[in-house]
């Protein structure tokens, strides 16, 4: 054989054998949201992820994994776009990523036809938690849950009355319906407002007039950052403010500093949740990312690759069994940040939430810092929708 020959054929060869190598490694379509109207989150779950890759050694279960991370910039169109090409181009055994409930709503359809696991790293929409539910999809916290448990906190700080505030789009409408869900006052105005919006001078005007005793404000990301520093610029600092943790957690609390001081906010997770897995994972992000507190959106993340993980374990690899994955996955045994925790008929999670209130640290950094649990294995008004 000539030499080019015998080089044609030794490359031929090899790329054979790089093509056969990969073509049994695990692959995990991740959609980020690094633009668009939630990128500050999803730099966020980005680094949870990438936290959980490194501590994995890019494997799951033992087995070489693909991590194929995408960003979408937080469109629906973009993201069922990117979903047909995880399906068809790369073949991905498992999803995950989508910050917005939008974004989640969009692509489950394709996921679930597919019989692809989506494992959520943030959004719990009702529709799924319901009548929409699939055994594809597993969720870590049903959408509203944060919300009861911070109406509950109003009744027992005796706020007699509130004004609530969140963008119109399905998670904006379920955490609002989850509030008003167990709070037992009176609700002097709900506003609705365009999501990613950033200038708050006419709702601010709306609540001023208001004059409630508390507002109850779900607008994570930048939007939070923008409201809260014009409602205390507004002169409103004396009205108390809470929230779900995603509107007051550590994005938002260093962008607007020292006006977060006090506000509370629930959650079914907080850094300084005294749980070992927790304290390991926090030690780690903290070492990586030169010392910042992770949010909830980073343990969110981190825990999904960690579920993926142990469910790999638990089937000994083989992923062709998707009835056997499902069923590793509803029993997980990985030890979650969160603590132990157990889904509910609609793959929705029972689980704890806590109150955090904004404080700070023994080195003086602003951080949520834990109250007490509001709920105690608490599951989401929706299962009973489920006909799994």
């Amino acid at each position: 054989m000539q030499p080019m020959k015998k080089l044609a054929a030794a490359l031929a060869l090899l790329g054979a054998m790089v093509a056969t190598a990969h073509a049994d490694d695990i692959k995990v379509g991740i959609a980020l949201d690094i633009s668009g109207p939630f990128s500050a989150l999803g730099a966020e779950a980005r680094d949870g992820f990438e936290l959980a890759i490194e501590k994995l050694g890019g494997q799951l279960g033992g087995r070489p994994a693909e991590f194929i991370r995408t960003d979408f910039g937080g469109n629906p169109e973009q993201a069922n776009q990117l979903v047909s090409r995880y399906l068809q181009r790369d073949k991905i055994d498992f999803f995950t990523g989508p910050i917005g409930s939008n974004a989640a709503l969009a692509v489950g359809p394709a996921l679930f036809a597919a019989k692809v696991p989506y494992l959520s790293a943030n959004p719990g929409p009702s529709a799924y938690a319901g009548a929409k539910c699939s055994p594809y999809f597993f969720a870590q916290y049903q959408n509203d849950t944060y919300d009861e448990a911070a109406g509950k906190v109003a009744n027992e700080k005796g706020y007699q009355n509130v004004v609530l505030i969140a963008p119109n789009y399905p998670a904006g409408k379920d955490h609002l319906n989850g509030f008003k869900r167990l709070y037992k006052g009176a609700v002097k105005d709900e506003i609705y407002t365009r999501l990613g919006q950033i200038d708050y001078a006419a709702e601010i005007a709306q609540i001023r007039a208001a004059a409630p005793d508390a507002v109850f404000f779900f607008l994570p990301g930048a939007m939070g950052i923008n409201f809260v520093k014009q409602f205390v610029g507004g002169g409103l600092k004396d009205i108390p403010l809470i929230a779900p943790g995603f509107s007051a957690d550590e994005d938002v609390i260093q962008a607007v500093g020292e006006p977060m001081l006090g506000v509370l906010n629930t959650a079914h997770w907080t850094h300084d949740l005294d749980v070992p897995a927790n304290a390991e994972f926090v030690a780690a992000f903290r070492n990586k990312y030169e010392g910042r507190y992770p949010s909830v959106y980073a343990a969110m993340a981190y825990d999904t690759l960690m579920a993926m993980d142990a469910a790999v374990r638990d089937v000994g690899g083989k992923l062709e069994d998707r009835e056997a994955v499902l069923k590793a996955l509803k029993n997980p045994s990985f030890a979650s940040v969160r603590g132990a925790f157990q889904y509910g008929a609609n793959n929705f999670p029972v689980q704890n939430y806590y109150l955090r209130e904004v404080g700070k640290d023994a080195e003086g950094r602003l951080t949520n810092k834990l109250v007490g649990t509001v709920l105690e294995q608490h599951q989401d008004a929706y299962v009973s929708e489920c006909k799994m």
